[in-house]
């Protein structure tokens, strides 16, 4: 048999007396901004608004400045020096300057401007849609591994009842041997619960283990953490199914389907203004002039300026733009079935999770009634042990039951939150 102190020091230590506790806010926080697809998301945003900037910069002229400046070596009185053989004869003044300005505007394109535009803006809409996505799905997946933590701290607690239980029962069981009203068998199957009862200990104390070390990860932090001890939302919804499913028809994915539509839309309207034609204006003015010192822009450079205005218009190019304009009109067939599948998906989806809420939230008031039960019943198999009216046999079995029952409990507890977390996010907020 094994001492009750030994077994007292191998289950003492918690797991996660050294980690920072986290409340569940914290955690999701922490999450938001360092897991790599929230900063993915986040990036996609910057893109697609740079994109967007770039597209209205088209309608704004371009200009360019140049100047430079030559000297050439020797001058004064060695005007002249030989290479390769001649004799080449230098400026009597030895710096040349140059400089000039110059701008261009596109000043018609077929209109593919004003859809570059509606693309782009559509491209951020969608940008941002995937980002609130993306956003619950870090927000669910962070508070799975808190949900995991507060699973095995709690499995770890029904495993220490487990094991006093055990021990009392054990203690009881050695008792009533040196009394002779019970078999040594009785105190053997006593001690065989309370070994299983040590190691369902240290097996919960390795889940919490590692349920701190997935929530560190999901978090991102340097150092370990652990969840804090508080007083959750309730798991019930705050809002009507009705009012569910309308959100969920309008989700971030649902959004995002629409604006990908939208932007595969501008996209092939834009393609046929590759058969109207193209104008741009292009202006330019320059100067040069030779100096013997340095300086610029003296009085005697020669200044010279051109403006230039040019059409452009496509006959033929090997049935490009042919190709253009259908690989377009495929993307937007594509674009519009993603839109329905997206909300046929959304549907879907809802389903299945309102169905699993539910029923973990039947299994929760069950379960409270299933342990209540289970405790009731081990306490009068106990009494009627300590009398002789039972056997070890009954007392043990009904300790299994309560043990099952409030796994059973912890797990269904840790279904409804889940559900809940998988429902927000579904439609994109909190419920």
């Amino acid at each position: 048999m094994w001492p009750a102190v030994i077994l007292a020091a191998t289950v003492s230590a918690a797991p996660d007396s050294g980690s920072r506790r986290l409340t569940l806010t914290e955690a999701v926080t922490m999450a938001q901004r360092n897991s790599p697809s929230a900063v993915q998301a986040e990036g996609a945003v910057r893109n697609a608004n740079a994109a967007a900037l770039s597209a209205y910069g088209a309608f704004i002229p371009s200009f360019s400045l140049s100047a430079g400046a030559t000297r050439q070596v020797p001058s004064g009185e060695g005007r002249t020096r030989v290479e390769n053989g001649q004799v080449v004869i230098l400026p009597a003044e030895p710096w040349s300057f140059s400089g000039g300005f110059g701008t261009n505007v596109q000043v018609f394109t077929g209109g593919q401007r004003w859809f570059d535009i509606q693309q782009a803006r559509q491209d951020v809409t969608a940008a941002r849609a995937s980002q609130v996505t993306s956003r619950f799905s870090v927000t669910l997946a962070v508070k799975q591994q808190f949900f995991n933590v507060l699973a095995a701290r709690e499995s770890e607690d029904a495993a220490r009842a487990q094991l006093q239980q055990a021990e009392q029962q054990f203690h009881a069981a050695a008792l009533r041997v040196r009394a002779k009203t019970a078999t040594r068998s009785d105190s053997l199957r006593a001690e065989i619960q309370m070994r299983n009862a040590q190691l369902a200990v240290l097996s919960a104390q390795r889940d919490l283990t590692v349920a701190n070390a997935g929530l560190t990860r999901a978090v991102g932090s340097d150092t370990p953490v652990t969840a804090a001890t508080e007083e959750l939302p309730p798991p019930g919804l705050r809002v009507s199914e009705a009012e569910v499913r309308q959100l969920a028809l309008n989700s971030p994915a649902v959004q995002e389907a629409h604006a990908n539509l939208s932007a595969a839309s501008a996209a092939r309207r834009g393609s046929w203004a590759s058969y109207l034609p193209s104008i741009s204006a292009s202006y330019g003015r320059n100067a040069n002039g030779t100096n013997n010192d340095f300086g610029w822009m003296g009085p005697d450079y020669g200044y010279s300026g051109s403006f230039r205005l040019s059409a452009s218009v496509p006959i033929f190019d090997g049935f490009q733009r042919q190709a253009q304009i259908a690989r377009s009109q495929v993307a937007e067939d594509n674009a519009r079935a993603n839109v329905r599948d997206a909300q046929l998906a959304a549907n879907q989806t809802l389903a299945q999770q309102l169905g699993a809420f539910h029923i973990a939230e039947q299994q929760v008031e069950a379960q409270l009634a299933t342990v209540a039960a289970a405790e009731e019943d081990l306490r009068v198999q106990e009494q009627r042990y300590s009398v002789g009216g039972s056997t070890i046999l009954d007392v043990l079995a009904s300790q299994s039951q309560l043990t099952q029952a409030r796994q059973n409990l912890i797990r269904a507890r840790y279904d409804q939150r889940v559900a809940k977390a998988e429902l927000e996010a579904l439609v994109g907020r909190d419920l």
